[in-house]
């Protein structure tokens, strides 16, 4: 119904030095990474060598009970993993984490990103017998860091030497009998940060705000590139893959990330409220009123409206209590489904010139209900801002855009997707200032999506059910 975006998943870790009940926090630290994903969910935990772990379709609260963490245990190291697929087919089957057992002993993986080059280490390992359970690209991780552990001396060996075969986007959380391992991809496009619990409980999350809902100190972000080692002897960090300060992805300050998580040193509420106040700078326009669409165009209203000194006003109501199995519509019913998820709110916008910002248009649909909505609810004007740029190429790295066929801003030019939308006026924030957005960020950005300029190889084909037919044969 909605022509959104959506990122593949957070994940994250815990390491204690005795016994606990890890379950019960990774289930806390996934509430608060649930925006990361609403596919699927799953915790596994590791009681003195033994995993025990449970996944399945649904939200966090749908998949975990009191009982279903009870019977999970108590142990010292937990991994845990909410998804929406980028790769692979919605199932149970393909939700995380994945939990291997080979010759060495058992492993856990979460995995936040996208490989690039999943196709040819699946193609290397079903060539020589292996067989495969998920349509995903975690378990082509797996493989390739546990066939590097028959021919070395140690998880964290084996993680360091499968770097070297893997390609594109991946954060990691590992968990061997012994040890929690976290990494991150080399040009560390996507998050993955290290705290600790006031009882000295090591912490890996996608964001900060997994540690915040923990009442864990923030410790530092994992470099890109860096292998992070956990165990009963401390702490140690593995840099042979680091080298430069990476290109991590602009549009997790645009809308992948919660307002409250401090991401690469910069504050994500901040930096929306920043791109707010290019957008108002470079696209100024005479209006009454300026408003957000929720949630994340709402700190971007905020921003132009300090920069232009038009009013702030609540312009819709979200309908929290929809999930994800809420009924989708027939196509004749799709014009009012709309309002089923968001609703205007009359006396902020009858008679009034409005200014709608919003984090990005993909398709259009959804930009062109919002503005009717508007519309019908008596507003005079309706000027649309953009706070990232227009959408003209794939994302091969996490992010669910793999064809341009569907990208509106790869059809028309910015003044007739304003006529197809039915706004007045558009604006969209420029690759220029969308750098900007990041006060003091210790990283540059990742901006293909934006300009088909990428930081890292991509590859000839990224369907999302690649892996779902057999090899050398297309849907």
């Amino acid at each position: 119904m909605f022509d959104q975006l959506h990122e593949e998943c957070g994940v994250f870790g815990i390491f204690s030095k005795t016994n606990t009940d890890v379950a019960m926090s990774t289930y806390l630290a996934l509430y608060a990474l649930q925006h990361r994903g609403q596919e699927s969910c799953g915790i596994a935990v590791n009681d003195d060598g033994v995993f025990s772990s449970h996944k399945d379709i649904g939200l966090v609260p749908e998949v975990f009970d009191a009982d279903t963490l009870r019977k999970l245990g108590t142990g010292n190291i937990a991994v845990g993993h909410v998804r929406y697929s980028t790769t692979g087919m919605k199932s149970r089957t393909n939700a995380q984490p994945l939990v291997v057992r080979h010759v060495k002993g058992p492993l856990a993986l979460a995995h936040n990103g996208n490989l690039t080059n999943a196709r040819e280490l699946r193609e290397k390992v079903e060539l020589g017998g292996g067989i495969f359970h998920t349509t995903n690209d975690t378990e082509a991780i797996a493989y390739t860091i546990t066939q590097k552990r028959l021919q070395t001396g140690s998880i964290e060996s084996a993680v360091e030497q499968a770097m070297y075969d893997l390609k594109g986007a991946y954060s990691l959380v590992i968990m061997s009998p012994r040890k929690l391992i976290a990494a991150r991809d080399p040009v560390g496009f996507r998050p993955l940060c290290m705290g600790e619990t006031k009882n000295g409980e090591i912490i890996f999350a996608s964001e900060s705000c997994a540690l915040d809902s923990l009442g864990a100190a923030f410790i530092r972000d994992i470099k890109p590139g860096e292998i992070v080692v956990v165990s009963d002897e401390g702490v140690r960090s593995i840099t042979t893959h680091c080298g430069s300060k990476g290109k991590f992805c602009v549009f997790e300050f645009v809308y992948f990330a919660r307002p409250d998580s401090v991401i690469e040193g910069a504050s994500v509420h901040r930096a929306r409220q920043r791109a707010g106040a290019f957008l108002a700078l470079e696209h100024p326009v005479q209006a009454d009123v300026v408003i957000g669409v929720p949630d994340s165009g709402l700190d971007a209203a905020l921003g132009y409206s300090h920069q232009s000194g038009i009013p702030y006003g609540v312009g819709f109501i979200k309908n929290r209590y929809v999930g994800r199995t809420f009924i989708q519509p027939t196509q004749g019913e799709r014009e009012n489904a709309v309002r089923i998820k968001l609703n205007a709110i009359k006396s902020t916008v009858e008679g009034k010139r409005v200014v709608l910002i919003d984090d990005s248009i993909v398709r259009g649909t959804t930009s062109a209900r919002i503005v009717r909505l508007l519309q019908e609810s008596g507003a005079k004007e309706v000027h649309m801002r953009i706070s990232s740029p227009p959408f003209t190429n794939p994302c091969y790295f996490g992010t669910d855009i793999d064809s341009r066929e569907n990208l509106i801003a790869c059809k028309m030019p910015v003044e007739e997707i304003a006529k197809a939308i039915g706004a007045d006026t558009l604006g969209y924030l420029s690759v220029q200032n969308v750098h900007q957005i990041a006060e003091n960020a210790g990283c540059e950005f990742c901006d293909g999506c934006f300009t088909g300029c990428y930081p890292a190889e991509t590859p000839k084909a990224v369907a999302k059910d690649k892996f779902e037919h057999p090899i050398g044969r297309s849907k």
